[in-house]
């Protein structure tokens, strides 16, 4: 079991990186390494990471699948509560930018890196109160 979870843990990393690194290429390609008004690379760079996307969805599935029970307990409890936080947060921030109550406009990289936070926040004091 543990040789399985070893793997399934490098396989979704590889898919995480390569996504990100997809992210990178969509984002600055048309930037730096094509001309912006080249439509045909900048969808196949999208294409690209979506596909990597969908591996890395499914690399995470199989990460989650290898978990014993408390592990599951822990991550559900964590994805929970950073989707619910994630949706309070999001819905707000975007009411905010409506009213003007904003200095800048509301970015989805905000509530991507919120997301983020506050599940690798969740976990890790899950993971104490647990352990």
């Amino acid at each position: 079991m543990k040789g399985n979870k070893r793997k399934t843990t490098v396989q979704f990393a590889i898919w995480t990186w390569a996504w990100v690194a997809s992210m990178a290429l969509a984002t600055f390609g048309r930037v730096f390494l094509w001309d912006n008004s080249n439509t045909t690379l900048t969808a196949i760079s999208i294409a690209l990471n979506v596909a990597l996307g969908i591996g890395m969805i499914i690399g995470n599935r199989n990460y989650f699948n290898n978990f014993d029970e408390l592990e599951k307990k822990i991550y559900l409890e964590a994805l929970a509560l950073a989707m619910g936080l994630n949706i309070v947060f999001g819905l707000a921030f975007n009411l905010c930018e409506q009213a003007n109550l904003l200095p800048f406009k509301a970015d989805i990289g905000v509530l991507v890196l919120f997301t983020s936070l506050s599940f690798s926040i969740i976990l890790t004091l899950n993971k104490r109160r647990y352990s």
